[in-house]
């Protein structure tokens, strides 16, 4: 039975893999931080059928900005493969926070690297590193490779590249397995809330029951790539399962602008975007990131990769999930005459 350690486990794609590596039978740690609510809601149904799992599933509290915690856990479980998602991910985010921004997303790739060094797990331990497109930033050519220049556009974005690098350097100076996953934006109906396209997703569809009136944006014309975030995941572990540590780039190789996104969204719910949609510019970027397209022709060589799920599937996968959800808030509402917290 293989061993994994995932940071990041109650985020999006922390969730996705932990219940992927429970299927292929590994016994899967997660590191969560310690807060004054529960904050495992993408993962507790793993966690309460863990018995069902084989007890295979095991979180320890932590923080990417503690480096005795990571070489302690590290050193105790030995893990087989690291898969270091945690982040403070949020781009506009991190114009506000950048100095926290540049030590979670940044600073914690070194942390964990030099803790596999120094624990002598060199030749055991596998690592992964979620690396994001936003690194191509003000992109130099179209699309994106892994041949391609960075041009980080955003405190998240530089923090990444310090990341992406820190992680090539290990694997040539210490032979470490060590590896990149550029991944291009990848959504589900696990996103959360702020982050543009379930920010789309679950404003359409409460406004469509009568929960909403309008829906606030900033910049419609910036062009994303958007795959399917359990696809994108089972990516992170094929790269993890091959001879040799390489970077790969994860895409679709189709862009969309958020305009179309919201378009989509709204007319699955019979809906004209054009009448709840409003500008805000508090929403606009500092600088923006105007196109990302990448080609993942490598990992379709190399991995045998390939997404399934595209743009317009996608964008229904999250409205049918959302518009469950707000009609449970409706009926909750009507139910008690009071406004609910987000319901799952």
């Amino acid at each position: 039975m293989k061993r994994a350690l995932i940071t990041g486990i109650t985020g999006q794609d922390g969730s996705y893999l932990a219940e992927l590596l429970l299927k292929k039978n590994y016994e899967v740690h997660g590191i969560i931080r310690r807060s004054s609510s529960f904050n495992t809601s993408r993962i507790d149904h793993l966690y309460q059928d863990r018995h069902a799992l084989g007890n295979k599933l095991y979180l320890h509290y932590g923080d990417l900005s503690d480096s005795v915690q990571l070489i302690k856990l590290i050193y105790e479980l030995k893990p087989d493969e690291i898969y270091n998602l945690g982040a403070q991910s949020h781009v506009r985010v991190s114009f506000d926070i950048p100095e926290y921004t540049g030590d979670i997303s940044g600073l914690s790739a070194i942390r964990i690297l030099e803790a596999i060094r120094e624990t002598g797990m060199v030749k055991k331990t596998r690592y992964y590193q979620a690396s994001s497109s936003e690194m191509f930033g003000k992109v130099v050519e179209i699309p994106q490779t892994e041949k391609t220049p960075f041009y980080p556009r955003s405190p998240y974005a530089c923090s990444k590249v310090y990341a992406y690098w820190l992680t090539v350097n290990y694997r040539e100076a210490y032979n470490l397995f060590a590896t990149n996953g550029i991944l291009f934006n990848h959504e589900s109906p696990r996103r959360g809330e702020t982050f543009v396209t379930r920010k789309i997703t679950r404003a359409a569809t409460r406004i469509k029951v009568g929960l909403q009136d309008h829906l606030y944006m900033g910049n419609l014309d910036a062009k994303r790539d958007w795959g399917y975030a359990p696809e994108y995941v089972e990516a992170m572990w094929l790269i993890l399962q091959q001879d040799s540590p390489e970077d790969y780039v994860i895409a679709t190789n189709q862009t969309h602008t958020v305009r179309e996104f919201c378009q989509v969204a709204f007319e699955q719910l019979d809906l004209d975007w054009n009448e709840y949609v409003k500008y805000d510019k508090r929403y606009e970027r500092p600088s923006e990131v105007d196109l990302l397209i990448g080609n993942p022709e490598k990992a379709k060589v190399n991995l045998g990769w390939e997404p399934k799920v595209l743009f317009k599937d996608l964008v229904k996968i999250m409205v049918d999930e959302d518009l469950r959800l707000a009609k449970k808030e409706l009926a909750y509402k009507r139910a008690t005459g009071t406004a609910t917290p987000f319901i799952k």
